[in-house]
């Protein structure tokens, strides 16, 4: 299980991210615990204490080429990826080794598109045969035409399953005990889960994959 966000830094003292709290990721880490010993976090800057007396495997990471490093080496035959994590799109081309002075009106930062993970891991199932049996969740945070936008990253990442996230949502945004998601399958089922604690929703997404995973036999 991933969660919470990522930083890519500009100069030693400012970072772009975003506002992920990586609440949903702990939620969905405890549901996996109680059903799978080996569950393991992977995880971005968050509040030490969502932390606290967890009992699974927590792994920090700070940007998004170090979640990538982290979750590839995490990736086994069958096992369950749930990409519930927000890393940074872009990054810095470079960071500055000192801290960027306020010298101007405007400051012109230069962008680098960072890896796509779960790209990578759809690239990385292709190729090697033994991890053709994993299950990959991933989730969607969007604010407009959001079930054709989840929808696409289904398809195009192929996803085992997406957890729709529209943030623009009253009870639906970062950093709150609540949460409502859609559910889209592979295999083309639906599954709308209304406002409730995020700790609900994560037993839910883990019961739903569950049956999924009884359904492949």
């Amino acid at each position: 299980v991933t969660g919470g966000p990522t930083r890519e830094w500009i100069d030693p003292v400012r970072y772009i991210s975003n506002a992920s709290s990586g609440k949903m990721g702990v939620a969905l880490a405890d549901a996996a615990m109680a059903v799978s010993e080996r569950t393991v976090f992977i995880h971005g800057p968050v509040d030490p204490g969502l932390l606290a007396g967890r009992g699974y495997r927590a792994v920090s990471v700070e940007t998004t080429e170090d979640l990538l490093r982290a979750v590839t080496e995490e990736l086994e035959p069958d096992c369950v990826l749930i990409m519930a994590a927000a890393p940074a799109d872009y990054r810095p081309a470079v960071k500055a080794e000192k801290k960027i002075k306020k010298q101007s009106d405007e400051l012109v930062i230069e962008l680098k598109k960072n890896p796509d993970i779960l790209k990578h891991v759809a690239e990385l199932r292709r190729q090697n045969a033994s991890l053709g049996g994993m299950f990959v969740v991933g989730f969607a945070a969007e604010t407009d035409n959001v079930e054709a936008h989840a929808q696409l990253k289904l398809k195009e990442k192929n996803l085992d399953m997406i957890c729709l996230n529209d943030v623009g949502k009253e009870g639906a945004g970062f950093a709150g005990d609540t949460n409502i998601i859609t559910m889209f399958s592979a295999r083309g089922g639906c599954r709308e889960i209304s406002m409730r604690r995020k700790s609900e929703i994560a037993d839910i997404i883990i019961s739903s994959i569950e049956e999924e995973l009884a359904l492949r036999g």
